[in-house]
């Protein structure tokens, strides 16, 4: 009998035709969710009956209490080598593996120059007015050149980011917990002072931190109060380092000029949020992965984790 795989929010319906799932048909029956689960009791419902799972970075959470109500499951594959929503302590205690993949760094660096871009250029409100045959020219934009980049954090993505920024005639500053000289010189930026220099300093303030115990709350209201009145806010990488509400009271009251998102402590963001209509907010829905090239390495890396599982040599465990 052929073990059950379930695909879990694959949105864009790729997951089928992006990677070769043949490889394994003789063994595993493989069916695809691309409508997102949001409560415990439908999840349970849905996939009660698979052994393995394929799962989209953190769209969908398992943690210990709907992974104890899925007897079944043995093999919990997820896209990335990381992936806070699962709790790996409750797999491994119940005896699942949890597997990751690959995955590509210059999707959400690029995600992340289209935000500051758009917000500097205001480039969604005068595409609207060009559309709605509003007015011709009613913004000024922002020039990057000559203007200070903030990066809290300097790692992978941060030093890209930074890289780029540089490219633009920006002048680059960095700063984290444990960020060194050494590594500011080596990327070739400046080191902050402090998050509090940084902040008071920027204009523009790009996030790319691993979201932890340390970094959680690390931008509320006191932080978002040190920066520019003219300053830009961007975050790629993961809602709860920042204050959600001191952000939402940041923009509306104008203490700094903008905002890009692109993650939220809820996602899919539900209907009415006040992100989706506050001004000065750009907003997009958690793009910083998804592109053809990473969707690729995600599934094909699936398909090989799938394969190794059955060959009872389990890789990339997690």
């Amino acid at each position: 009998m052929k073990l059950r795989c379930a695909v879990l929010d694959d949105y864009q319906k790729a997951a089928r035709t992006i990677a070769d799932w043949s490889v394994i048909s003789d063994q595993v029956e493989v069916d695809v969710f691309h409508e997102h689960m949001e409560e415990e009791d439908e999840l349970v419902q849905a996939l009660e009956g698979y052994e393995i799972l394929v799962i989209m970075r953190e769209r969908t959470p398992f943690r210990a209490s709907l992974l104890a109500r899925l007897p079944r499951l043995k093999l919990l594959v997820t896209t990335g080598m990381r992936n806070a929503s699962v709790d790996t302590q409750a797999a491994a205690d119940r005896g699942i593996v949890v597997c990751g993949t690959g995955g590509l760094a210059t999707p959400t660096v690029e995600l992340t120059w289209a935000l500051i871009l758009g917000l500097a250029r205001n480039i969604v409100w005068e595409h609207a007015a060009v559309k709605n045959n509003g007015p011709w020219q009613s913004t000024l934009g922002t020039d990057l050149s000559g203007k200070r980049l903030g990066l809290l954090g300097l790692g992978k993505l941060g030093s890209r980011v930074a890289q780029i920024g540089l490219a633009f005639g920006m002048e680059v500053v960095a700063w984290s917990q444990n960020l060194t000289r050494e590594r500011t010189d080596e990327v070739g930026v400046q080191l902050a002072a402090s998050k509090e220099e940084l902040l008071a300093s920027s204009d523009f303030v790009s996030i790319h931190l691993v979201l932890s115990d340390r970094t959680r709350g690390l931008i509320g209201a006191e932080e978002l109060k040190h920066m520019r009145p003219t300053a830009f806010l961007i975050n790629t990488s993961r809602a709860p380092i920042i204050d959600q509400q001191a952000l939402e009271e940041a923009v509306a009251n104008r203490w700094i000029a903008g905002a890009g998102i692109d993650v939220y402590e809820v996602e899919p963001l539900p209907e009415g949020h006040v992100f989706r209509s506050l001004p000065h907010v750009l907003t997009t829905p958690h793009l910083g992965y998804v592109t053809e090239d990473n969707y690729r390495t995600f599934y094909r890396d699936a398909v090989e984790d799938i394969q190794a599982f059955l060959a009872g040599q389990p890789i990339r465990r997690l």
